[in-house]
Parts: structure tokens; C-alpha cells; sequence
């Protein structure tokens, strides 16, 4: 049984990729395709290389150096692309096609929670899923969607580094509502899990933390373990765009990102947390411990790991270790 993993020189699909080679059954073959090689730290890619990984150059903008990138594959994770809107729909099409002429027999995709419920389609990501959700099922071929709620991560990293940014106010949109955020960690052990053969074909899993909290909540965990007395602010929708605006965040994703201290644009922030603050994202679910017989991280087993990155004082994205 040969395991594609795409996008392995990413946050979630590397979790993805290095849970495979843990799990996998004895035997096993695996491909992991990159983005760009350049972004594989040596020694990853050698320690790959000598666990009999393929390494392989491959981007959802190319159709038949994905059919190449996928050859000889049996089973294939799809992680979602980072452009929103019509442009990721497109590159998830032509992922799938490329999967299903190179032979894969099942595609495992990280989707999101609600993706086809009208509820939702005001999230500015989900409408994507949504569409995508709808090609799987369309073209016939045996999947499993791993419907992810928001990366608690998010609000234990980059709010906290932008609440720094904005004289130590921990500003949000989410009110007081609650979500079960989940850790990408978990995340990742799930989707390996159907990418493995766990879980039922043609099904969708909502990937979940065990608990519901507020942001408000992580904001107060930050400052329990960090000591950094940070204020939350519950912000209206003018509030939260003036603080986006003010931190040279786009309002949308076509929008300039050259100042951006982060890679999401306004509505995309806004719009997750107003679906929290509406209770959207309190969704209950034991499906990662069902895939992959352990519970989802708590909130307050995941912030201590951020503990370096809080005492950092990093001002961007891209320096958080």
C-alpha cells in the first residue's frame, strides 16, 4: 500500500505526514509531495528519504505533474489549499482529478465543520469546502472529509502577538460565545488515521476538541501561563476592522498583504469569530478519539507549548517556532 501525502512541507500536512510514518502498517510505501523543496529542511528530507519516502515537487496549479507526483499511489490525503475563494476551488478540483487518473483508490480531505450546512456559508472559508465536498461526492470515488473546527493555535499564537502589537489588548469579535477549538495536532492524528483506512468511506467527520471554550477564555489562560496581562476586548464589527486595519491587515484575501504581521485577512478573522460568538462553532464531537483511540488536547494541556513563543515577542507569522 503506497500513502500520498500532499503539501507535506506544510503546518498541517507535515503533522499528517510524520503520523503516517509512525502508524502505518509494516511494509507500507509513501510519497509526500512539497510545495517547493527548498522548503524541506535538509535533514527532514533525508530522514524521509531513509524511512523510503519519495519526496516529490508537486502544486495543485499543475494537473500533470500532480498525476506524476500521485503514480503508484493507493490512498491520498488532499490538505486544503491556503488561497480562499474561487482559485482554491479550482486547485481542489485539480487535485482530485489528478488523484483519480493516477489510479488512487480513496482520498482522504481537511475540510471544515459545517461545510454543508446553509448555517455556515457566511464563514468566509466555508463556502470552498462546501464546493469541494460537493465534487468528491460527484465524481464517485470512496473519501472521507475531516470537517476541522478552528485551530486553537490561532488564538494561542497569533492573537497573543498581535495583542503585543496593540498595546497588550486582546482584541476579538467572539464575544463570550464558545467553540471547541481544536488543536492542529489532533487534527493531524485524525486525518492520518483516514488516510490509514480508519473511519467509513463516503463520510464526513466533525474534528473537534474535547470542550468548549471562549476566546475570552484563551486569553486568560495566556495570561495565566505567560504572566503578560493581556486586556480582552470584545469588539463590535466596526472596532474589529479598525484594529485589523490599523495592523495593515486586507480586508479581503486579494487585498495587499505586504504589511500583514499574519496570513488571514480581516473577514476571514472576523468571520470565524463571529460564527463563535453566535455558537456555531460549538460543535461536540468524539471523532478523533474514535479514529485514533486517544482525546483531543484540552485548551489547557495545548497553551504551554507556546510558552517560548509569548516571551519571544515575535511581531510576525513567520518567526513563530
Amino acid at each position: 500500500m503506497r500513502y500520498v501525502v500532499c503539501g507535506a512541507d506544510g503546518q498541517l500536512a507535515g503533522r499528517v505526514a510524520e503520523n503516517a510514518l509512525v502508524y502505518a502498517p509494516a511494509g507500507s510505501k509513501f510519497t509526500f509531495t512539497v510545495y517547493k523543496m527548498e522548503r524541506v529542511p535538509k535533514e527532514k528530507k533525508d530522514r524521509w528519504e531513509k524511512a523510503g519516502v519519495r519526496v516529490v515537487e508537486a502544486n495543485y496549479d499543475d494537473v500533470e505533474g500532480m498525476v506524476r507526483a500521485f503514480e503508484g499511489g493507493d490512498r491520498i490525503y488532499i490538505v486544503s489549499a491556503l488561497q480562499i475563494g474561487e482559485t482554491r476551488v479550482r486547485q481542489h478540483k485539480n487535485a482530485i482529478d489528478a488523484a483519480i487518473r493516477a489510479g488512487i483508490e480513496h482520498i482522504t480531505y481537511s475540510s471544515f465543520v459545517g461545510a454543508t450546512d446553509p448555517a455556515y456559508a457566511d464563514v468566509y472559508v466555508t463556502p470552498d469546502h462546501t464546493k469541494t465536498e460537493e465534487y468528491l461526492k460527484s465524481v464517485g470515488i470512496p473519501y472521507t472529509a475531516c470537517r476541522n473546527n478552528l485551530y486553537m493555535e490561532n488564538w494561542l499564537t497569533l492573537w497573543p502577538m498581535l495583542a503585543r502589537m496593540s498595546g497588550n489588548v486582546f482584541h476579538s469579535a467572539s464575544g463570550d460565545g464558545k467553540a471547541t477549538f481544536i488543536h492542529k495536532d489532533d487534527a493531524a492524528a485524525a486525518a492520518a488515521a483516514c488516510l490509514l483506512g480508519k473511519g467509513k468511506d463516503y463520510t464526513a467527520y466533525n474534528i473537534c476538541g474535547p470542550e468548549p471554550v471562549s476566546v475570552r477564555d484563551l486569553c486568560v489562560l495566556v495570561n495565566k501561563e505567560s504572566g503578560l496581562g493581556l486586556t480582552y476586548s470584545a469588539d463590535d464589527e466596526d472596532a474589529f476592522f479598525a484594529w485589523t486595519s490599523s495592523l495593515g491587515i486586507p480586508k479581503v484575501i486579494e487585498g495587499d498583504f505586504s504589511k500583514a504581521p499574519v496570513p488571514f485577512c480581516a473577514m476571514d478573522g472576523y468571520t470565524n469569530e463571529l460564527a463563535v460568538k453566535t455558537g456555531l462553532m460549538n460543535v461536540p464531537s468524539h471523532a478523533v478519539e474514535e479514529l485514533t483511540g486517544r482525546k483531543a488536547k484540552s485548551a489547557a494541556e495545548v497553551a504551554p507549548l507556546y510558552k517560548a513563543m509569548w516571551a519571544a515577542d515575535v511581531d510576525n507569522w513567520l518567526k513563530i517556532k
